[in-house]
């Protein structure tokens, strides 16, 4: 075995896998296809792109993601850290600059001596070391091939999508406002106001308007938690009066009443010169975009930074093929990591690539692991649900309370569910910061450990 690990994507998952391998001292292979080569998601060379929304979800701890997120920051997490570093006003959600973001990361992997990156595309999985697959559910090609050959599965996939971004200055601020649902942080949303003949025909023309061909899309597998607005629509009139439509927590000041629906749009820069439509992924034709968009009151002139896009995401049957400690159980040299993996969205595809590397490192140093994955904490839940070999019909999942253990107390009166979801937070941020001392442990050997 050689004196190095392979990591191959420099994704999230990637990105956090590399750099904790080097702190634990071990010489990273990073193999990354761009510049050489980009999948229709990308924009940037830069690593830990994010290709959809650059919010990374709720902050509180009452919220399984906000949970995740500061499980991770205790345990030194390069994507947390720069998730920091590059925040920008989102009301109670972490939203990013995202050029900002990806910089950070790319700096902090290429600025450490212990990785070597590696640019080009991958298409065999390598065998001269221990070696973690993260290419994401963007991964095509030859490597796609001999990954599904080693593994025996038919194609696992869904359909995700971004929705688009509009240049600030092109917004009519006349018929837009600025404000947080209910109220909640400073006015860090545009919101777009719609009365209800408004939004009647935007909805007609939105179920009919011309969608892009997405090779496989007729099956209409799509990722719920990030469906094309237009799939939402076709469900029903009021389903997006439901959703990203939703009007409630919003006064319209030009009426002083609540909306019949809104369209909320985020901050993508911190320049404050880009802003996205929130909860409006798509596969409409580009023109189709711009014309149905453009009946949005304050949208009617929006010049476009980014149109939205569907692409198709990739993953394995994990419980059939995956350990806790996200080895291949044909393989325990062999470990996945991200969305790949079964695991939906920005944080929990972080908190793989983590898992992955504290696991490998053990692996390397021929060390028995002393963190167990169980359902005490969300990123152990994660690692057990795409695991767990009594799952039949396989699907991926995000981060939410609902896969934590039970506490074993019931919860009762009018803050029932608010305390028992900072019970949970607190169970797990105690067992959370156990694993930073075993951690940090392993940490501190590397001056004696490296090869």
């Amino acid at each position: 075995m050689q004196n190095y690990v392979n990591v191959i994507g420099a994704g999230l998952a990637g990105s956090e896998a590399a750099y904790q391998l080097a702190l634990f001292g071990i010489n990273v292979h990073l193999y990354e296809m761009k510049p050489v080569k980009r999948s229709e998601a990308h924009h940037s060379d830069d690593f830990g792109e994010l290709v959809c929304s650059n919010s990374l979800k709720a902050e509180s701890l009452e919220n399984a993601t906000g949970l995740l997120k500061e499980e991770m920051r205790r345990l030194g997490s390069l994507i947390m850290e720069a998730a920091d570093n590059s925040k920008i006003p989102a009301g109670g959600a972490l939203a990013v600059d995202r050029n900002e973001f990806s910089q950070y990361i790319t700096k902090a992997i290429k600025n450490n001596p212990l990785i070597e990156v590696i640019e080009g595309e991958v298409n065999d999985i390598p065998d001269d070391a221990i070696t973690i697959i993260a290419t994401g559910p963007l991964t095509d090609g030859e490597l796609y091939d001999n990954i599904f050959k080693m593994l025996g599965d038919q194609d696992l996939h869904f359909f995700d999508a971004a929705a688009p971004i509009v240049t600030y200055e092109s917004i009519d601020m006349t018929k837009a406002f600025k404000a947080s649902r209910y109220g909640k942080g400073s006015d860090d949303y545009i919101n777009c106001p719609m009365n209800k003949e408004e939004y009647l025909n935007f909805y007609k023309e939105l179920i009919s308007a011309e969608r892009a061909d997405v090779k496989g899309f007729d099956k209409e597998v799509v990722f719920e938690g990030c469906m094309p607005i237009e799939v939402m629509a076709s469900r029903g009139e009021d389903t997006m009066r439901f959703g990203p439509l939703k009007p409630v927590g919003l006064v319209d000041p030009r009426t002083g009443e609540e909306p019949y629906a809104c369209l909320q749009l985020r901050q993508d820069d911190r320049a404050t010169s880009m802003f996205n439509l929130v909860g409006f992924q798509t596969r409409l034709k580009f023109p189709e975009q711009k014309r149905v968009f453009g009946m949005i009151p304050g949208l009617e002139n929006a010049e476009y930074y980014r149109m939205g896009v569907m692409h198709r995401n990739t993953y394995i049957n994990s419980p059939k093929h995956l350990n806790s400690d996200y080895s291949l159980r044909s393989n325990p040299n062999i470990f996945f990591a991200g969305q790949i993996t079964g695991v939906e969205g920005y944080i929990p595809s972080t908190c793989s690539g983590f898992m992955a590397s504290y696991f490998a490192a053990n692996r390397f140093y021929g060390f028995t692991p002393k963190i167990v994955p169980d359902n005490t904490t969300v990123m152990g839940a994660l690692a057990c649900y795409i695991s767990d070999k009594n799952v039949t019909k396989f699907q991926p999942m995000n981060a939410n309370l609902g896969i934590l253990g039970s506490l074993g107390v019931k919860f009762k009166g009018k803050t029932a569910k608010k305390d028992k979801a900072n019970a949970l937070a607190e169970r797990s941020l105690n067992v959370i910061d156990d694993w930073c001392n075993i951690v940090e442990e392993l940490r501190d050997k590397r001056g004696d450990l490296i090869v």
